[in-house]
């Protein structure tokens, strides 16, 4: 897949970097300590899946799933990223759901430690992601599911431009039940410019309303 593996770097928007790095099967130990410590914190809005496991202890779920992410990246299938604060690990940004051909849409996910929310570090690290999704891989339309409940993650994607297209009912299986999700979109056009750039001015006139 072209444009990938990359590893992309803000050095300078917040306090420390935001970085994204390809997935790695060596991460499987931050990996699980960080959704351990964080299952409080993500349980409400990650699918019900046993393959992305939030409270196992064992190393083996990880390796497997890092691995299984790395090959489908060769496949062009996902771009799957590690979301790094400093140096530190502070998540995970996966853009899936790849269909080539006519469509070039895909699907984007992420989470972030608890630890690190509300410093921005969501919103720098998709608007990285993006912006070499459509202008490097060469994707047209990018979508964004989620939980009308989740305040938080509907405010990263409304930051930047992201155009909400409605309510999928029952859609995906989370904490226990079928669950609602909005749907949000953007294609190539609507980042025209570059969402970063876009993310860089709104960051500086913040601060600058704030003294």
């Amino acid at each position: 897949m072209r444009g990938w593996p990359v590893t992309l770097t803000e050095p300078d928007l917040l306090d420390l970097p935001v970085g994204l790095r390809p997935v790695r099967a060596k991460d499987a130990s931050a990996w699980r300590d960080t959704r351990v410590r964080n299952a409080s914190w993500l349980r409400a809005w990650e699918p019900t899946n046993p393959e992305t496991p939030l409270y196992r202890s064992s190393l083996g779920p990880y390796v497997s799933m890092a691995r299984t992410m790395r090959r489908e990246a060769r496949q062009g299938l996902t771009v799957p990223w590690v979301v790094t604060y400093g140096d530190r690990f502070a998540g995970q940004l996966t853009v899936g759901s790849i269909v080539w051909g006519s469509a070039r849409s895909a699907q984007v996910g992420y989470w972030i430690d608890e630890a690190c929310a509300g410093r921005g570090v969501i919103p720098t690290a998709l608007a990285m992601a993006m912006d070499h999704c459509f202008f490097v891989i060469g994707l047209h339309r990018i979508e964004a599911t989620i939980r009308p409940e989740n305040h938080a993650s509907r405010r990263v994607v409304e930051k930047l431009g992201f155009r909400e297209e409605g309510l999928r009912r029952r859609s995906l299986h989370i904490d226990g039940a079928w669950r609602d999700h909005l749907c949000y979109a953007m294609t190539a056009e609507d980042a025209a410019g570059g969402l970063l750039a876009r993310w860089r001015r709104a960051v500086s006139a913040s601060r600058s309303a704030t003294g």
